[in-house]
């Protein structure tokens, strides 16, 4: 095995002039762990199909802000399913078409979704979404995206 290839991946889905919408785009651009590749596909996700199946990741971590019903800040792991209802669509793709394109070549794909708490054009990230982008990045530095609280 080639040690320089990365075995996960991060793909972080946002519009970075919406406030928390960002969230996925900013973690992608921050976080920094070995044998991770991190891709900020801002509001255009499916151009990375073919980067995901090229890489082939172990894992592939999709982060976007998400309506979940929850204080802002706060996360869930998603199911596939409820990709389409809770993402908001600032992107061209949706997402669970996405997963369905690169499926074969991903062993697992998690889906985080983070409420958020303003979407207004130029606002920046809150205090609340951006201490949750810490904390996903802590938990994705130690490998336990397992553990994440469902919705």
């Amino acid at each position: 095995m080639n040690s320089k290839r990365k075995l996960s991946m991060l793909l972080g889905v946002g519009n970075e002039l919406n406030g928390d919408d960002a969230v996925g785009c900013f973690i992608a651009d921050n976080f920094i762990a070995r044998d991770w590749l991190c891709v900020n596909a801002g509001t255009v996700p499916g151009n990375f199909v073919g980067t995901i199946k090229k890489e082939k990741p172990s894992v592939l971590v999709i982060v976007d802000a998400a309506e979940l019903g929850l204080k802002p800040g706060e996360f869930r792991k998603l199911r596939r399913e409820q990709a389409n209802s809770a993402f908001y669509s600032t992107h061209s793709l949706p997402l669970s078409e996405i997963i369905l394109q690169v499926e074969g070549f991903v062993e697992k794909v998690v889906l985080i979704g983070v409420q958020p708490l303003r979407l207004q054009q130029f606002s920046g990230l809150s205090n609340e979404v951006r201490e949750a982008a810490e904390k996903i990045m802590s938990i994705l530095k130690e490998g336990k995206w397992s553990k994440l609280k469902e919705l």
